[in-house]
């Protein structure tokens, strides 16, 4: 079963676990390694049952796995955007 069809039907997919510091928002982070690189792709389900891709990218940090705050910042700015939306705030 791919994200997608598992998100849809309310499942974490086997790589996905909550990103550290969102723990109320429903944020979720899956973690790929290819080729000696760590790729990350970030989404919420919340607001409104919608999948919100929030952020994907690759993380080059050397120190740990800590994710670098302005990715975090950005992610943060983008939960903001998509709540705002799901309110009908955005168009």
């Amino acid at each position: 079963m791919d994200l997608r069809s598992t998100t849809q039907i309310g499942q974490l997919h086997s790589a996905a676990k909550p990103l550290k510091g969102f723990s109320s928002a429903g944020v979720i982070e899956i973690v790929e390694d290819w080729r000696s690189n760590s790729y990350r792709a970030v989404y919420t389900v919340r607001p409104a049952g919608a999948v919100y891709v929030l952020h994907c990218f690759e993380k080059k940090s050397q120190r740990g796995i800590e994710t670098p705050k302005r990715e975090m910042d950005l992610i943060r700015a983008r939960l903001k955007e998509a709540e705002a939306q799901a309110l009908g705030v955005l168009r």
